[in-house]
């Protein structure tokens, strides 16, 4: 298998009808994630046993998971060795893992991964676009900040935020919209 590449791959991970940006790390050929308990995803991952890596290009996505969930008819479902997994349908493409609990902390699961199947759905190039990049930083930020609501993470997300502002495009746009709308809709309720 060679769609994610070595250290952390931000993907779309899904579960039955769930989805979420979350970090794939791949470090000596072993697949890893840190899942931060309270979530879908987590409850998921601890049932199902498995979960799907989606390599999506728009950031529009990533905000929209990170804060709320999609349409089931934003899904599909595949059967792969024998079990059913649900990928994004605008996923241009994706791996099907399993998952095992490696161990447990205060604050997350650490999750072992085994790739079993993966798909490229669309051949597509993407430049490196930093806009696009920028909103991704700021999305991470913006999970930590509506947890914590530590002020260094607000400055961060205006810094990439203003990054993405600056280079990309109209799916960069309408993606610093909604992340904007989320973090004011966080810190009117503080």
């Amino acid at each position: 298998m060679g769609l994610l590449r070595e250290g952390i791959n931000e993907v779309i991970a899904t579960t039955t009808v769930n989805a979420a940006p979350m970090g794939v790390i791949l470090r000596n050929g072993r697949y890893t994630l840190v899942a931060f308990l309270g979530s879908h995803t987590v409850e998921n991952i601890e049932k199902q046993g498995y979960m799907v890596a989606n390599i999506v290009h728009d950031p529009v996505i990533y905000v929209m998971t990170a804060f709320e969930d999609l349409p089931e008819e934003a899904f599909v479902s595949e059967t792969v060795d024998g079990l059913t997994v649900h990928r994004l349908d605008c996923a241009e493409a994706w791996v099907a893992m399993r998952t095992v609990i490696e161990r447990e902390t205060a604050e997350a699961l650490i999750v072992g991964l085994e790739p079993v199947h993966e798909e490229i759905v669309r051949h597509v190039v993407h430049p490196v676009n930093r806009g696009f990049n920028g909103v991704i930083e700021a999305t991470v930020h913006a999970t930590r900040y509506v947890r914590t609501g530590d002020p260094a993470l607000r400055d961060l997300i205006g810094h990439h935020l203003a990054l993405a502002k600056k280079c990309g495009g109209k799916r960069e746009y309408e993606a610093i919209k909604i992340l904007s709308n989320y973090i004011e809709i966080y810190s009117a309720s503080d």
